[in-house]
């Protein structure tokens, strides 16, 4: 098993535990025998808003790492995702997201299916800069709508 893949699984572990979770960075990278920026990125890619976690990190005297796993009540776990998404969004960041809502049961895999078609580069033929505008705009608006 990859490095990465043991401290996501080692993180979710004791997220199954508690919904809010404090680390030393340095005390994790010890753990794992790895440098700090492995838990850095780690932390980056695989608890992210869009998978549904909101971390907070402080640097300097060892550094800590709060990470909070977002429990849904129906609307407004989409309305926090709707305000996430921001300006513009990668059809990879709308994979995540999907795959997220569905772990949830917030929306079905016939809906998700369908979302996916939508938001994915071949259905959006245009530049990268605006292609990524107006994914985020159809995905903002189809959450809003299904609150």
């Amino acid at each position: 098993m990859k490095l990465s893949n043991m401290i996501e699984e080692f993180i979710k572990e004791l997220l199954s535990e508690e919904r809010e979770i404090e680390l030393q960075r340095n005390e994790l990278a010890t753990h794992f025998n790895c440098v700090p920026s492995q838990i850095n990125y780690v932390i980056a890619t695989r608890f992210s808003p869009e998978r549904g976690y909101f971390v907070e990190s402080r640097r300097g005297s060892g550094g800590y790492i709060k990470i909070t796993r977002a429990i849904p009540d129906n609307g407004n776990y989409i309305l926090h995702t709707v305000n996430s998404i921001g300006n513009s969004i990668s059809a990879a960041s709308c994979r995540a997201i999907l795959g997220n809502l569905y772990n949830m049961e917030l929306l079905s895999h016939k809906e998700i299916k369908i979302l996916m078609a939508a938001l994915s580069d071949n259905s959006l033929i245009l530049p990268r800069p605006q292609r990524d505008i107006v994914r985020a705009s159809i995905f903002k608006n189809i959450l809003i709508n299904i609150i």
